[in-house]
């Protein structure tokens, strides 16, 4: 157990996993972010791909983050992407912190795994996540994947 103001990330386990999958973030955020489960169930059928954790202070599950690692981009082996696949913060734990803090635990994740520029997409709108990736240091790039921008972090 730590103090409140000292997140961890943790691995899913059978004693949080019901506290991930009741994350739910605010209403209006809905459009940009799947739920927990559908995540898991991701992380299920591309274990080798996905990095899930739940997001903990002190014994409160407060989000969930997962990253994606060599992801083949392009379907042709040419272009194998790391980063930032999935973030949930609780609606009423957002704006403590809790992001930030796990966009910077996944980034340095990530470079311990040797990535150099992890990526991230998001769902443009109004109350999309573009502005809170962008003042983390993610830069837009002129790709899309799907409807979603892309941008990328060089770490």
């Amino acid at each position: 157990m730590t103090t409140a103001g000292a997140p961890r990330l943790e691995k899913i386990t059978p004693a949080n996993l019901e506290a991930a999958l009741a994350l739910r973030v605010r209403p209006e955020q809905e459009f940009a972010v799947d739920p927990v489960a559908h995540s898991l169930a991701e992380a299920y059928v591309r274990p080798d791909k996905a990095w899930p954790r739940v997001i903990v202070d002190a014994d409160r599950v407060v989000g969930f983050v997962m990253a994606f690692l060599g992801f083949d981009w392009r379907d042709d082996g040419t272009d194998l992407r790391s980063g930032l696949w999935r973030l949930n913060i609780a609606a009423d734990e957002q704006g403590k912190g809790y992001g930030r803090f796990a966009v910077n635990a996944v980034a340095e994740e990530l470079r311990r795994r040797g990535t150099k520029a992890p990526h991230v997409t998001w769902h443009p709108g109004e109350h999309g996540p573009e502005d809170f990736y962008l003042a983390l240091g993610f830069e837009k790039t002129a790709e899309k994947a799907d409807e979603e921008h892309v941008g990328v972090l060089r770490l």
